[in-house]
């Protein structure tokens, strides 16, 4: 009461001072003009005195969604000029900004943006209609994190400068409102809500501070809120009790017309004496409905259990704990629950171990008493005897006898009877062949009783025999043994070089420095590459009467031309772009975190080649580690895993802004522009950006940034298609879930080790020639072509149409010095043959060099594009 009464009474002396000291201090008139027509304000006088020197920092925040037309629009700006016409308007007085929002928040100018009323009135009428969707609630949380924050020009609160929006709305939110205006409200924030036409009153209550009737206007269409010009000249001009008292309180002072009130923060409650605050025992309440414990949080509660209960789903009953039902209670066989605890239980026949969780089958034949002769084999519960193939098990079950398949079965063998271990069979005696009836024998021709000599066949003769050779060989004097035929000598071998004999044939062989044909008789000319020792560390590739070294995919060729490194040696300058918003979720955020190591394992990490650098964004934006922070790959990872989740909103365009004007500076240890070092930022989404992209992801690429957009699940395909580089098949990757982030992570690891090969130069230097082509032009020397010697080809006219068709032709360049050169050449030795290889090197020359004067042209017209909009800008 006493404090009213003091409020008041401030009030009646101010409008009792307020004329004369106008008449003291600005005897000069204002005219209020916006170049449609003039109009003067019955009470102006009294109010511009009563704003002078007035200490405020407001917002205003206009909806501009499609359901507002060109006309209502222009009204919207209107007001605000009205509005703009009675504030004091400077860096020490009143600062004034305003937001525009539809489907996202526009922010047109800031607290900070501008010094002069002038300044703001020609801005508000540059203004252009945005025509999206309605997300207030996204506004007023734009409101709340970045336009009050004194980054954006807000003074602090401790200095009392009264924090003020201003909201006008035509429709319905397409987000919620209540909670956010609720935030920003306790923060201090007095909020006007005007709404237009059919709002629903219930919303504008919800935003609007508390008294309604002085907070809270509707107005039935936009030519009204004229009307309300006069109505805000009282209540912006009106003394601010929370800065000219001494108001004790302990959270929030929040101004009322006339007055003030105190307010607490979230999970506190006022005390009965309206000024101090307490922290809300939610527990005390007899409806909290937890069945076993109730714990206090700042504005909440959780329900708890006791020991050997766990909390049912419903976060308010408690059962008893199923401890065997869990995953991971470790029993290989049986689990039975005990008092608080459980056990691990075996089958029959198996045994527990001292771990008490897993079973051992007990093994009865590890005993030494057994008994078995043979085999001792486990069953179940015992064991049992076996005997080995052969044998059979004596009737002890323990002992083995070896069957006698000859007496059991008496096959009637005319000689002998042999046992084996699963049956019998009949053999004869020396000089005797078995008949085919596998039982009676015969006696053996000459030949088969082995002492004939013959060194490849015998062949009986009645009581003799006689030796005969193999096809190929012919008999020698002795008669018995053999010598080789000479085939080469025999036959048409048709080989081109030299015949050598093989057996009963023959093969056909080239002389050194050649090669045999598929036909097996012609010989060609050696393979460079195969004939030499080339020295080439991967592939070598032959080409004519030399050879150039290559690498296998993820290498690229060393400056020596043979040797191969990998493409992740190269420099590199990385910053990652993650996205840290509430939907992403703790364990897909750990999913990312790998994500991001791995990329990481795929670099050599070190100042001189890759330097990584990692933002991490939700509402605000968080440096990780810059690009000078680490010089190891250990180092960088162990950062990466101890990096915390943020878990709030998403301002993807505000972490671009980031990238591109702190992210890649020399202060952060980027490598300047001269040193040609490729910049590349990876951005990682899985939402909607709450703010404009398009800005920063462009003055990113037009600097020589290359983007590479991630967006996995809810990510926006068009916010992606602005934050990438062009091809965007090569550097926009979406996944619907968390589960293909590796095949994702593989693409990008092959993109920037393409990217550096690019940057690197020419991988197809020449490594090798053949001695007797004599001295070639080094590298650096020019290449010079005789068109004369082309123009000789006789299938020039064909060929001439592929001269400036796009191919990979630099690496052509040095090829066709050697092709031709002054004196040698083969042009020059066989004037009436054509090369043409010489012309494809030719084309593939011309080719190169238009493809990269037509890259210069577009990086040189995107960086024009940007100096232009700049230079409109300011």
């Amino acid at each position: 009461m006493e404090k009213m009464l003091v409020g008041c009474f401030l009030l009646l002396l101010g409008q009792i001072l307020l004329l004369p000291a106008e008449a003291r201090q600005r005897p000069r008139s204002r005219s209020i003009s916006r170049g449609r027509h003039s109009r003067t304000h019955p009470q102006t006088a009294l109010l511009e005195s009563s704003c002078e020197n007035k200490r405020a920092d407001l917002v205003f925040i206009i909806d501009s969604s499609r359901s507002v037309n060109t006309h209502d629009y222009a009204k919207v700006k209107e007001f605000i000029m009205d509005i703009l016409q009675f504030l004091d308007i400077g860096p020490d007085i009143t600062r004034v900004g305003l937001l525009q929002y539809g489907s996202t928040v526009k922010n047109e100018f800031s607290l900070k943006t501008f010094k002069r009323k002038s300044e703001v009135e020609r801005a508000v009428k540059r203004m252009r209609h945005l025509s999206t969707g309605t997300m207030t609630g996204l506004a007023i949380q734009y409101a709340l994190n970045i336009a009050f924050s004194e980054a954006e020009g807000a003074r602090p609160l401790r200095e009392n400068v009264p924090r003020v929006i201003m909201i006008v709305t035509d429709g319905r939110p397409q987000d919620s409102v209540a909670e956010v205006a609720a935030k920003a409200r306790d923060t201090g924030i007095l909020i006007f809500a005007i709404g237009v036409g059919q709002v629903d009153l219930n919303t504008l209550k919800a935003i609007g501070s508390e008294p309604h009737e002085d907070h809270v206007f509707l107005v039935a269409n936009f030519s009204q809120m004229e009307s309300l010009t006069s109505v805000f000249q009282n209540k912006l001009c009106m003394a601010h009790m929370c800065s000219l008292l001494e108001h004790n309180c302990a959270h929030f002072c929040i101004n009322t017309p006339g007055s003030y009130v105190c307010r607490c923060k979230q999970g506190y409650i006022l005390n009965v004496d309206q000024t101090t605050c307490r922290i809300q025992d939610l527990c005390a309440a007899e409806d909290h409905g937890c069945e076993q414990l109730c714990v206090n949080l700042l504005g909440s509660f959780v329900c708890q259990c006791y020991s050997g209960y766990s909390l049912a789903e419903d976060g308010k009953r408690c059962v008893a704990v199923d401890y065997c039902a869990s995953e991971n209670h470790g029993c290989e066989h049986e689990c039975v629950n005990a008092e608080g605890s459980f056990a691990c239980r075996c089958p029959k026949g198996f045994s527990l171990n001292p771990d008490k969780k897993t079973c051992t089958k007990i093994d009865y034949c590890a005993s030494p008493n057994h008994g078995c002769q043979h085999e001792c084999v486990n069953t179940d519960d015992s064991y049992s005897c076996r005997c080995l193939k052969g044998f059979t098990l004596n009737p002890d079950q323990k002992t083995c006898r070896r069957i006698n398949y000859c007496a059991l079965k008496k096959p009637g063998c005319e000689h002998e009877c042999v046992n084996t271990e699963e049956g019998y069979y009949c053999r004869c005696h020396r000089g005797y062949n078995l008949d085919p009836n596998g039982k009676t024998c015969s006696r053996l021709d000459p030949c088969a009783l082995g002492d004939h000599g013959c060194e490849h066949s015998c062949v009986s003769s009645g009581d003799s025999f006689v030796c005969q050779c193999l096809e190929g060989y012919l008999l020698r004097e002795d008669g018995k043994t053999c010598r080789r035929k000479d085939v080469c000598q025999a036959v048409d071998h048709g080989c081109e070089h030299i015949c050598v004999n093989s057996g009963e044939s023959y093969s056909c062989k080239c002389l050194e420095g050649f090669r045999l044909a598929e036909d097996g008789k012609r010989c060609r000319r050696k393979d460079i590459c195969k004939s030499t020792h080339h020295g080439c560390e991967h592939i070598c590739v032959h080409r004519g009467d030399s050879y150039i070294c290559k690498c296998s995919e993820g290498f690229i060729l060393a400056e020596d031309g043979r040797r191969c490194k990998r493409c992740s040696e190269g420099p590199i300058d990385l910053v990652f772009v993650i996205d840290g918003s509430k939907s992403l979720g703790e364990d897909n955020f750990e999913i990312v975190k790998q994500f991001v190591t791995g990329i990481i394992d795929s670099l050599v990490v070190s100042p001189k080649a890759a330097r990584v650098g990692l933002l991490q964004y939700s509402t605000q934006v968080r440096t990780e580690f810059t690009l000078r922070n680490f010089s190891s790959a250990k180092d960088m990872k162990k950062a990466v895993a101890h990096m915390k989740y943020m878990g709030k909103g998403s301002m993807t365009g505000l972490a671009l802004k980031h990238m591109f004007e702190r992210s890649f500076t020399q202060l952060e240890g980027a490598r300047p522009l001269s040193a040609r070092v490729p910049r590349v930022a990876i951005v990682f989404t899985d939402g909607r950006a709450q703010d404009d992209v398009a800005e920063w992801a462009s003055k990113a690429k037009a600097n020589g940034i290359t983007m590479y957009a991630v967006g996995v699940g809810k990510a926006i395909e068009e916010e992606l298609q602005e934050i990438a580089s062009k091809p965007t098949d090569k550097h926009l990757f979406y996944a619907e879930d968390f589960s293909t982030m590796g095949e994702i992570s593989e693409k990008l690891k092959k993109g920037i080790c393409e990217a550096l090969e690019d940057s690197d130069g020419s991988q197809d230097s020449p490594a090798g020639e053949l001695p007797k082509r004599g001295h070639q032009p080094a590298e650096s020397e020019p290449v010079s072509i005789n068109i004369q010697d082309l123009l000789s080809c006789s299938n020039f006219a064909v060929q001439h149409r592929y001269l400036f068709e796009e191919d990979s032709l630099s690496r052509s360049a040095q090829k066709l010095s050697h092709a031709t050169k002054p004196s040698g050449s083969p042009l020059e030795d066989k004037p009436d043959e054509c090369k043409c290889e010489n012309l494809i090197m030719f084309q593939n020359l011309a080719n190169e060099e238009v493809r990269k004067l037509t890259q210069r042209l577009e990086e040189m017209t995107q960086r024009m594009e940007a100096l232009e909009n700049r230079l409109r800008y300011r």
